[in-house]
């Protein structure tokens, strides 16, 4: 657990005595149902002076102490900033200053995004003391927006791997059956809008990093396509594989706060001119007759059998939405040359030198991915650079005659926290710490948009995430058919009991 959490029960009862206003909805409900309520309608509700944002604050913190511990979701947190900030929020409103889409709602941010003035560890011993003295991109848009930082949700080791678990702050649990992985590796901030600690929580994706961990846990989870929140801090500053983003407890929520992180960059060359307030429109649209491509088996990529009965069994959801529905995938073998060359080439980039410097600081898996990077030759990035261009190619013909292809998020359910990765899956074995996340990181490599959607639960109450994937650059075009999806079904309605 986090050392800057003893601090937070002092301001945590201060906020609690803040006496509230007559009339509003904070005097009327449990501070469990301001936590599960949508960010859309406490933002509303924040702006018509209905809740203030001190009382969300104090409502958040309430949930974070209480059921934090059992899944530690939460790493860092910073309730005397966070109070601040809310008293200030507060003051805005009164003196009828312009207020952003996010005004007063509490944050948390990956702790792999840099916060001002907030330990930022990527997951790592060495930045377990490391506090930046600029916010990264993604922060500030927030801050803009009006969002308040809560605090730092948990990582795996430099986000590496799709389990939440490093040596500084141990592993967050998934809140529906705490012996489980809640995925990664923005597993800290799934956990977190699924317990009701935050409203908002950002994130990242490279392979499957958002999609992946919405899955295991309930929520809604989206890769946008590259560009449409940019980096501009990112070494490759031309590379398709990883884009920052968010989740959310439902497509509405998430589509609001992604049109408060999106927008063009100039310091990004793939940044996309395109306004983030057009995720704020409305996400009803008719599907009747619109086709979609419906996986088969991803030219034999094992699925738990579970996972394939759960998501083959909502193509009559589909079609129940108007949706033309075919079996039919393209071909992802360029993705095994493209993905696993291309992400070791970055990953040795990145971490190689401070591998000299400390040999025994990394994790076994992500060293031995450095290692592999360090091998590759010109001609190895040159032909995976060339596949790569041939996937994109090949998977935009074949959306040329589907707007859609679904399948599964994951190849298996949520599996044992103390497992680092899953070595088999339906009889067929690993030995890559990211070969049960092909369904994610195949698609990653096309750098289309996809979400990830709650689809249900196992008969074990684990949860199943479906998978919507648009064509290029159609980020609202997938939000729709996910946010239809969700209506049809309900599913993130169900929150878990811990919670």
């Amino acid at each position: 657990m986090s050392e800057n959490l003893p601090n937070r029960r002092e301001v945590l009862l201060g906020l609690a005595a803040v006496p509230l206003l007559k009339g509003t909805l904070a005097a009327q409900v449990a501070d469990s149902s301001i936590c599960f309520m949508s960010t859309v309608e406490m933002a509303r509700l924040i702006r018509a002076k209905k809740l203030s944002a001190r009382e969300a604050l104090a409502a958040h913190l309430k949930q974070i102490e209480r059921v934090n511990p059992k899944v530690n979701a939460i790493v860092t947190l910073v309730p005397e900033m966070a109070a601040a900030a809310a008293a200030k929020a507060d003051e805005m409103q009164v003196r009828k200053e312009t207020l952003g889409p996010l005004h007063g709602l509490p944050v948390a941010h990956k702790d792999l995004v840099e916060t001002r003035g907030i330990r930022t560890t990527f997951g790592s011993p060495l930045y377990k003391d490391y506090i930046p003295t600029e916010d990264d991109l993604i922060v500030e848009r927030l801050h803009r927006a009006g969002a308040i930082t809560i605090g730092k949700t948990n990582t795996p080791e430099f986000g590496s791997g799709s389990q939440t678990f490093n040596t500084i702050f141990g592993a967050t649990t998934n809140p529906y059956d705490l012996t489980k992985t809640c995925g990664g590796s923005s597993g800290g901030a799934a956990v977190a809008l699924a317990c009701g600690l935050v409203p908002v929580a950002d994130g990242s994706d490279t392979g499957g990093s958002l999609r992946n961990p919405a899955a295991f846990c309930n929520t809604v989870g989206f890769r946008p396509s590259v560009g449409r929140v940019p980096n501009p801090k990112a070494a490759f500053a031309w590379s398709t594989l990883s884009t920052s983003g968010c989740l959310g407890r439902s497509v509405a929520d998430l589509a609001f706060v992604l049109s408060t992180i999106a927008g063009p960059d100039s310091r990004a060359p793939l940044s996309i001119n395109e306004p983030g307030e057009r995720f704020a429109r409305p996400l009803d649209r008719s599907f009747k007759g619109v086709r979609v491509a419906w996986f088969k088996d991803l030219g034999g990529v094992p699925f738990d059998p579970r996972v394939r009965t759960i998501v083959d069994g909502h193509r009559k959801t589909f079609e129940s939405l108007g949706c033309i529905v075919e079996p039919a995938e393209p071909d992802f073998a360029l993705a095994e040359i493209a993905f696993r060359t291309l992400r070791a080439w970055g990953t040795a980039n990145t971490f190689s030198p401070r591998l000299r410097e400390h040999p025994d600081a990394f994790k076994d898996t992500l060293k031995g991915e450095i290692e592999e990077g360090l091998r590759l030759t010109g001609v190895d990035v040159a032909r995976a650079e060339t596949a790569h261009g041939q996937l994109w190619r090949r998977f935009q013909a074949f959306l040329e005659k589907y707007e859609y292809f679904v399948l599964p998020t994951t190849q298996l359910p949520p599996f044992d926290v103390n497992t680092p990765y899953p070595k088999e899956i339906a009889g067929v074995k690993f030995n890559n710490y990211i070969d049960w996340m092909k369904s994610c990181w195949y698609i990653s490599a096309t750098g289309n948009p996809a979400a990830s959607v709650p689809g249900g639960f196992t008969p074990e109450g684990l949860p199943v995430g479906v998978q919507i994937v648009g064509r290029h650059h159609a980020d609202f075009s997938v939000l729709q058919l996910a946010h239809a999806f969700e209506q049809a079904t309900g599913f993130a309605k169900k929150h878990p009991a811990i919670a």
